[in-house]
């Protein structure tokens, strides 16, 4: 269950709105180029500044295009409980494959406090979950502990994990049982982890390149470790500039370059500076995107 390589999609804005036949055309060409599953309203989805309506519909939308072909995993997290809870009932209603749950952010819960938010929602939706662990964005660092811990709830199915820490990522698989994934929340990390017991990535640079991470991370899952270190090597330079500045600054702004979707952002998020997109712009045509 939601191995391989699943894309941590863009939401297309036009004009201020949701675009929806950008979304759609995104997602038909993800599906062609071979990623296992499509993520939306995460992190590179600009879910910080979606709308409770706008998630909702980008979350049924993402549902009736892919019309069953690739998982979906949609992203309801929140940093309040009761909220969450709501966004993953109405994601189950849908009839979403899964659900991303990162953890609460700002208000800084104890390890107790994550185990509680995380129990709750599991226990009020029956859907499989994916925790979701990113301390640099959320402020607060979700113990192997306590994803062990929250494990051996039926339907906690796995983890993204982000912490940006193999050691901690290692911690987890020797923590848990085979049955549970961590998944990589980090592009350049993927092979790493895999190497360690990881059972694919939610990527951001699927996004520009989902081919070739769907190879790397198939060779991968094969055990063909020279063919995924080919691979992860050539798609080092690429994942370094889709982070040159604060995701999905850059990924939409190469999308825009390639002439996907409009590179339109959400305040506070803006377009992206000069200088590290001139050399965006190398990268891209360095990998042959241009």
């Amino acid at each position: 269950m939601f191995t391989g390589s699943y894309v941590a999609i863009v939401t297309p804005f036009k004009n201020g709105r949701v675009d929806e036949k950008a979304l759609g055309e995104l997602i038909e060409w993800q599906i062609a180029r071979g990623t296992n599953g499509i993520v939306p309203c995460g992190s590179t989805g600009e879910s910080a500044t979606l709308t409770h309506e706008e998630h909702d519909r980008v979350i049924a939308f993402t549902v009736e295009t892919v019309r069953r072909r690739v998982p979906v995993i949609a992203g309801t997290g929140s940093n309040a409980t009761h909220e969450a809870i709501r966004l993953t009932r109405h994601a189950k209603t849908v009839g979403v494959d899964g659900a991303l749950l990162v953890c609460p952010y700002y208000n800084k819960p104890t390890q107790e406090g994550l185990y509680l938010h995380f129990e709750a929602i599991a226990r009020e939706v029956d859907l499989p979950l994916i925790l979701y662990n990113i301390p640099g964005r959320c402020g607060v660092n979700m113990a192997p502990q306590t994803i062990a811990r929250l494990s051996r709830m039926t339907n906690i199915v796995g983890v993204k994990e982000a912490s940006g820490s193999l050691g901690q990522m290692s911690e987890i698989i020797a923590a848990c049982d085979e049955r549970f994934l961590v998944l990589s929340g980090d592009d350049g990390l993927t092979i790493p982890l895999m190497a360690i017991g990881g059972k694919g990535v939610i990527s951001v640079t699927a996004n520009v390149a989902p081919a070739e991470t769907a190879e790397m991370v198939g060779a991968a899952l094969k055990g063909d470790w020279d063919r995924a270190r080919r691979l992860h090597y050539r798609l080092q330079p690429l994942t370094n500039a889709l982070f040159l500045e604060t995701n999905p600054i850059p990924v939409k702004t190469a999308l825009g370059m390639m002439g996907r979707c409009a590179d339109e952002l959400r305040l506070p998020l803006c377009a992206m500076s000069e200088g590290p997109k001139s050399q965006l712009k190398q990268a891209l045509t360095d990998f042959g995107l241009l």
